[in-house]
């Protein structure tokens, strides 16, 4: 027996942690429809106890980490811009005895880059990519400098055409 090329086990590897993406985003998704835990038959555990700290596991929601009970988790705006993270990441928190609240970011959704312009109404700041409003954190405005009007890379989920919020990739 052969072995694989790197390459087809760099993209084997991928396609795992997108698989688990996609079913994790699929259980919070199921868990939002009908509102309780009992949804999924064999729910992974999402709240540890280790040496560390508590972890919990959620997924990014464009501002926010939500886990499977549906709590929510503030994520600062600051990391969540430089990281660049996505609607859909799977993130990790573990709160240390210290109370200390640090994110990770394990499982992060296929992405696309596109182009658009940055608008802003409601107190808030978008970017529109053809015809549809993708909503950006202020943090990313702020560090990029942009202004209303500006052309802007942002980062999409490549899967989810439900997707409301965008991350900053560069400013054009």
């Amino acid at each position: 027996m052969s072995e694989l090329p790197e390459k087809q086990i760099k993209r084997l590897r991928s396609l795992i942690q997108e698989a688990e993406t996609n079913l994790a985003a699929a259980k919070e998704l199921l868990i939002s429809v009908l509102g309780d835990g009992e949804a999924i038959t064999a729910p992974r555990d999402v709240v540890l106890d280790t040496p560390e700290g508590k972890v919990i596991e959620g997924v990014f929601d464009g501002q926010i980490m939500i886990d499977q009970e549906g709590k929510n988790y503030p994520v600062p705006a600051n990391y969540a811009s430089k990281s660049k993270l996505v609607e859909g990441d799977i993130m990790k928190l573990t709160i240390t005895p210290e109370g200390k609240f640090l994110y990770k970011q394990i499982g992060p959704v296929e992405r696309k880059t596109v182009i658009g312009t940055l608008s802003h109404h409601d107190d808030k700041y978008f970017v529109e990519v053809s015809g549809k409003e993708y909503e950006v954190l202020y943090a990313s405005v702020t560090y990029f400098h942009l202004k209303e009007g500006s052309q802007v890379a942002v980062i999409i989920p490549a899967n989810n055409e439900d997707a409301t919020w965008a991350a900053v990739e560069a400013a054009l």
